[in-house]
């Protein structure tokens, strides 16, 4: 038996999402920029898309803008309402635990000469990983002209209290970004209520295609585009557009937004269960992040005296497929930097794995998992080096 608990990394799509595309590459094959019949149903298809995507996180369809990804949204996002500010000196707040599609692109801004404060966030066991808002209060500056925090992390699945950093970025008159990719289709979304000016998603994290995604931008916000070349997405994202991709998000928002409710539920019992099972059976087993305050669907666990790597290794010949971190990050040798910056030592932040379930997730892949998980662990620990008294053998 094969188990995938990777699905912050990607998820299957839809079969409903598939047969949407489908037709789009072989019967609506039409530019949707182009004024013959064709173009007119391809041009009909994405703005019934832009319509779903939309109501997916309680937009104006006129507000929501396609991309490749979630990575180009949030550059596009980033760069674009840096560059349309009229300040002479810019200033950007971000927090450490951020995703690298938001903290490079901080990086690059600094390259550039703009200030940017990274916010730490809470180190505390019970509640790792959460951004205090009055420190964003606290960063504020005359030149701030971007606050870009994350709404889910996507490694520990803590959810940041963006509704009030949000009131706070606006009583200020700053912008405000939210990299909302690991939480759209798995909790409800509503701009209005979360005071975002910009927010970003990505099809592939809630059962859609890969290489398509969306920023919404509130009627009103300035952006300038990273691309030249045409006049599409309303000039904020030029090029012909991916129709069969923009439809495949389309059907997928649509499907998140009416599947959510049950989704949820399920899902979150079958994390508490590995969860709670993993810690019971396991010596030295911590959960890292907020329990409250997350998404449904991940859990990031420290399995102290055993090598992240070797762990995935092992568990991968086992059928159970999982994660150290990012999937972006596969491959680095250092760390994760959001469990150091979340309070865990070099040694603990080596040594977890994160676990994240979707919709195909059945109770009996979690039966399977938990019966696989602990010996795998108890082998690791008896060779690994860094073992510790700590480490006991599996229970």
């Amino acid at each position: 038996m094969r188990v995938y608990l990777d699905y912050n990394a990607t998820t299957p799509v839809d079969p409903a999402v598939v047969e949407a595309m489908v037709r789009c590459f072989t019967e609506n094959f039409g530019n949707a920029g182009s004024v013959h019949t064709p173009g007119q149903q391809a041009r009909a298809a994405v703005d019934s898309a832009r319509e779903s995507v939309a109501a997916l996180i309680n937009a104006k369809s006129s507000e929501i803008v396609f991309t490749s990804g979630g990575t180009e949204a949030d550059n596009l996002a980033i760069f674009g309402a840096v560059a349309a500010s009229p300040k002479p000196r810019k200033h950007v707040i971000t927090t450490a635990i951020d995703h690298h599609a938001v903290l490079h692109t901080c990086q690059e801004l600094e390259s550039h000469g703009v200030e940017v404060t990274y916010l730490p966030v809470s180190r505390d066991p019970n509640s790792r990983g959460i951004v205090d808002p009055d420190d964003v209060r606290r960063a504020l500056r005359p030149e701030t002209v971007l606050v870009t925090v994350m709404h889910a992390n996507n490694e520990l699945g803590t959810i940041q209290p963006i509704a009030e950093i949000g009131r706070i970025a606006r009583e200020a008159g700053v912008c405000f970004h939210c990299d909302a990719v690991q939480s759209a289709g798995k909790v409800p979304l509503d701009v209005n209520r979360l005071g975002a000016d910009l927010l970003s998603i990505s099809a592939h994290k809630f059962c859609g295609p890969k290489g398509v995604g969306a920023l919404y931008v509130r009627t009103g916000t300035r952006i300038v585009p990273r691309f030249r070349g045409g006049h599409a997405e309303r000039d904020r994202r030029p090029g012909t557009e991916n129709v069969p991709g923009i439809v495949g998000i389309g059907k997928a928002a649509e499907l998140a937004r009416v599947k959510l409710p049950e989704d949820s539920a399920r899902i979150s019992s079958l994390r508490d269960r590995l969860e709670m099972t993993l810690c019971e059976r396991i010596s030295g087993a911590q959960v890292n992040g907020d329990r409250a305050r997350r998404v449904p669907n991940t859990s990031n666990l420290t399995f102290r005296g055993a090598g992240g790597e070797a762990m995935l290794i092992a568990l991968d010949l086992q059928g159970v497929a999982c994660s150290t971190g990012a999937a972006c990050s596969s491959g680095s040798t250092e760390p994760s930097h959001v469990l150091l910056a979340a309070g865990l030592s070099h040694d603990d932040a080596r040594s977890s794995l994160r676990f994240s379930l979707g919709r195909p997730t059945t109770a009996e892949e979690i039966d399977y998992a938990i019966a696989a998980i602990p010996s795998v662990i108890e082998r690791i620990r008896a060779i690994s080096p860094r073992t510790t008294a700590a480490a006991v053998p599996v229970q």
